[in-house]
């Protein structure tokens, strides 16, 4: 029983990556410069466009910045100041560093290969298989 539990496991998580990995895809377009130029907002609407998401005010408030107030100082910066504050923005990673969700899928995958008895790395884990 636990040998057909292990191989079960085992055959369910190769499918799911296997599926995984067949569902993602990307498309891609050539566009013009003038087509990219005209969707791209310029560094002052960009910055405005993201005071006005909810998670960047509420942010801003748990910093003791009212929306009016960080609106104003948004209209009074320079345009060499609004460049360099968009180009920043722009430069930062998305989701974070990513180097955390890697820790935790190696985490998971040696938690796994713990419990299936091919690994001894944590010593909570018990293998389904002895």
């Amino acid at each position: 029983m636990k040998r057909f539990l292990k191989s079960s496991f085992i055959m369910f998580l190769i499918s799911a990556l296997t599926c995984i990995g067949l569902t993602q895809s990307a498309q891609a377009v050539m566009i013009g410069t003038g087509e990219a130029g005209a969707t791209a907002p310029s560094g002052r609407a960009h910055i405005s466009a993201l005071l006005e998401r909810p998670d960047v005010q509420a942010q801003l408030e748990n910093l003791g910045i009212s929306k009016t107030d960080a609106q104003a100082r948004v209209a009074a910066l320079s345009d060499a100041e609004v460049a360099a504050v968009d180009n920043k923005i722009g430069s930062l990673p998305a989701g974070g560093d990513g180097i955390i969700g890697a820790l935790v899928l190696i985490f998971v995958i040696l938690l796994i290969t713990d419990i299936l008895g091919f690994t001894k790395v944590f010593p909570f884990t018990h293998p389904i298989q002895r």
